[in-house]
C-alpha cells in the first residue's frame, strides 16, 4: 500500500484546451478518497495522470516515496477499474481474473492462490467457469474489482465503476466497495459525478471545478460548511438554498424578511449571501410565529418526506424538506421560517466562505 501525493498537477492538450489547471492532492496510505465534480472538471484527467495514461504538462506525482512522473503504467503498481469493464468475452471469469497473473509469469500455483483468494472477497466462487456474457452488470463489475485485486497493487484507481448499474446495483456496490477496502485497507481513489456514492464512501471527498480543486475534506465537512458557492450549489439533494441577506437589528435577513441566526465574526463591508440547507426551513400555516408569508410552488413526495418548493417573496424560489405529515397543495399559502443554527455565508463576489 501507499500514499499518493499529486503537486501543482496541470494538463493542456496540443489543441490549447486545458483539463486540469492546478490540482495539489494528498492521499493517505489506506485512504478511500474521492474525487467528485461535474463533467468536463477534470477529475478523470487527473485520474488517468495518475495511473500514467495521461501525461501532465507540468506537476509532480509520487506513489509513496517513489517519483512516477516517468514511469509508464505497468511499473506504478497499480490498478485501474473502468466504468466499463473490459473483461474479455471469450475467457471464463477464472482466466479473465488470472489473466493480469499470467502475464506476469507467476508460476502456477500462486496464480490458483491470488484467482480463489479474490474469488471469496468478490463471492464470484460459483461464478468462476461462466463467460461474461452469462454475468449480470452486477456480476461483471464484481469480477472487474477482483482482477484488479488479484494484482495486489500499491493502489486503486476507479473511474466511475458503478454508472452503466441500474439504482438497486449501485447500492448494493457501494456497500461491497467500502466493505472490501475497509477489510483489506488499501488505498483507493474513486471519480465520480454521483455526490450520493462520493458522501457514501470517501474517508475524503475532493470537489474538482474547471480544473481546480474547490474543496477537500470529510462527507461530513463538505456538506455543513461548503467551502464555495459551487460546493454548496452541488452538494445536496436537493443543494443549499443560496439566499442574498443582509444584517439587520442582530439578524441575517433575506429580501423577504426571512430572519436567519448570523454566525460570529460576520464581515459587514460586502454583499453576503446565507447558505440554507432545505432541512433547516420549515413550512407552516400562514401567520404562525416566526414565519414570513409564502406560497407552495410545487411538491414532491418522495414517500419518506416531501420537497416543498416556496416562493417566499425574495430573490429566488427556496426548497424546504419536510415529513410526508405535512401536506401543502400546490398554490397553497403557507408561512415560512429558518430552524437552524447560524448558516455558512458567502462572500457574493468572490463567492468563498466568509463566516
Amino acid at each position: 500500500m501507499a500514499g499518493i501525493e499529486v503537486t501543482t498537477l496541470h494538463k493542456r492538450y496540443p489543441d490549447g484546451t486545458v483539463a486540469v489547471e492546478h490540482v495539489d492532492l494528498s492521499i493517505g496510505d489506506g485512504e478511500l478518497f474521492v474525487m467528485l465534480g461535474p463533467s468536463g472538471c477534470g477529475k478523470t484527467t487527473t485520474l488517468r495522470a495518475i495511473a500514467g495514461l495521461e501525461r501532465q504538462t507540468s506537476g509532480d506525482i509520487h506513489i509513496g516515496d517513489t517519483l512516477v512522473n516517468d514511469l509508464p503504467p505497468a511499473e506504478r503498481d497499480i490498478a485501474m477499474v473502468f466504468q466499463f469493464y473490459a473483461l474479455y468475452p471469450h475467457l471464463r471469469t477464472r482466466d479473465n481474473l488470472a489473466f493480469p497473473l499470467r502475464a506476469e509469469g507467476l508460476p502456477k500455483a500462486e496464480v490458483e492462490e491470488r484467482v480463489a483468494e479474490a474469488a471469496r472477497l468478490m463471492r464470484l466462487d460459483a461464478l468462476l467457469d461462466r463467460r461474461p456474457h452469462r454475468l449480470s452488470g452486477g456480476e461483471q463489475q464484481r469480477v472487474a474489482l477482483a482482477r484488479a485485486l488479484v494484482r495486489r497493487p500499491r493502489a486503486f484507481l476507479m473511474d466511475e465503476p458503478l454508472t452503466n448499474l441500474d439504482a438497486e446495483l449501485r447500492a448494493d456496490m457501494r456497500t461491497e466497495i467500502k466493505h472490501l477496502q475497509g477489510e483489506l485497507g488499501t488505498t483507493m481513489v474513486y471519480v465520480t459525478h454521483d455526490q450520493v456514492e462520493a458522501m457514501s464512501l470517501g474517508h475524503r471527498i475532493a470537489i474538482l471545478n474547471k480544473g481546480r480543486v474547490e474543496q477537500i475534506g470529510t462527507p461530513l465537512e463538505v456538506y455543513d460548511r461548503p467551502a464555495s458557492l459551487f460546493c454548496a450549489a452541488f452538494i445536496g439533494s436537493p443543494p443549499m438554498n443560496l439566499i442574498e441577506v443582509e444584517l439587520a437589528d442582530g439578524k441575517l435577513r433575506s429580501k423577504s424578511g426571512l430572519a436567519l441566526t448570523p454566525p460570529p465574526n460576520l464581515p459587514l463591508d460586502r454583499s453576503l449571501i446565507a447558505g440554507v440547507r432545505p432541512e433547516a426551513l420549515e413550512v407552516t400555516e400562514p401567520g404562525a410565529d416566526g414565519t414570513v408569508p409564502g406560497r407552495v410552488v410545487s411538491a414532491e413526495w418522495l414517500g419518506d418526506e416531501i420537497i416543498y418548493v416556496v416562493d417566499h417573496g425574495g430573490q429566488r424560489d427556496v426548497r424546504v424538506r419536510m415529513p410526508p405529515t405535512v401536506r401543502f397543495a400546490a398554490d397553497a399559502p403557507v408561512g415560512l421560517r429558518h430552524t437552524g443554527g447560524p448558516p455558512p455565508v458567502y462572500d457574493a463576489s468572490t463567492e468563498e466562505l466568509v463566516a
